[in-house]
């Protein structure tokens, strides 16, 4: 960046804090902007409140507090947001009914505090939707569900003569069952090894809260399995254990 006339304004955007505080997620330095946007406009009304310190004092924590909320990771970042701007909305009534503050002021605030609020309420973290591999039971029970659905639309008469059977699972039953469940194992791996990828260490939660679907049992076991073909490094133990790309 050096020799470049920048911005404070495109500053987040920095690809070094795009991709480490943000994950790449624009609708996360979408929120981060409305929260300082909000934060400046409180600073702005600060000195509103000459006749009560201790209100105009917990304002200015509240503006800092904003944009600290704002950098954190998702989940983080949503509570502590609600936290804020439920206090905000507090202080907000208190200065009307004080005196300290307009009317027009506060509903200038007071807009921006709600816009905030919609954006973080409607945030929802980008998640992969991964379906669990199929069993040799699950593939049983399609095909003779299948079956029963195609006997059930023949005449009286030829019904008669084919009824329906059960499915044999024999040598080539179990190919098509694994080559179906190799694919959806595959799949879950590669999902794995992304989550981590963008990460760079995740734990088997952070794993199972972005590819909806699958266990932590599931994900547990793909994990060793990588781990074993050396693709992934684990450290730590048990409930502390975090994975890393080998």
């Amino acid at each position: 960046m050096k020799g470049k006339d920048v911005r404070a304004e495109d500053f987040v955007l920095e690809k070094s804090i795009f991709n480490n505080i943000f994950e790449k997620d624009i609708r996360r330095v979408f929120i981060y902007k409305k929260a300082e946007r909000l934060a400046k406009a409180i600073h702005l009304i600060a000195p509103a409140f000459v006749g009560s310190e201790s209100l105009r004092n917990r304002i200015d924590a509240v503006a800092i507090n904003l944009v600290d909320a704002a950098i954190l990771p998702p989940a983080s970042s949503r509570v502590a947001l609600s936290r804020e701007l439920l206090a905000l909305s507090s202080l907000l009534s208190m200065s009307r009914m004080g005196g300290f503050l307009s009317a027009m002021n506060a509903d200038i605030i007071a807009h921006e505090t709600h816009n905030l609020l919609k954006e973080v309420a409607a945030y929802e973290e980008p998640r992969l939707l991964l379906d669990e591999s199929l069993t040799l039971s699950d593939i049983a029970k399609n095909a003779s569900k299948k079956e029963v659905t195609q006997s059930s639309v023949k005449s009286p008469v030829v019904a008669k003569r084919a009824a329906p059977r059960a499915p044999e699972i024999g040598k080539g039953h179990v190919k098509d069952t694994e080559s179906v469940s190799d694919i959806h194992i595959k799949d879950r791996r590669e999902s794995v090894l992304s989550v981590i990828r963008s990460k760079g260490t995740a734990s088997i939660k952070d794993i199972s809260t972005l590819i909806r679907g699958v266990s932590e049992k599931t994900i547990q076991r793909e994990l060793t399995a990588l781990i074993e073909a050396g693709m992934v490094l684990k450290q730590g133990e048990r409930r502390w254990s975090v994975y890393s790309l080998a």
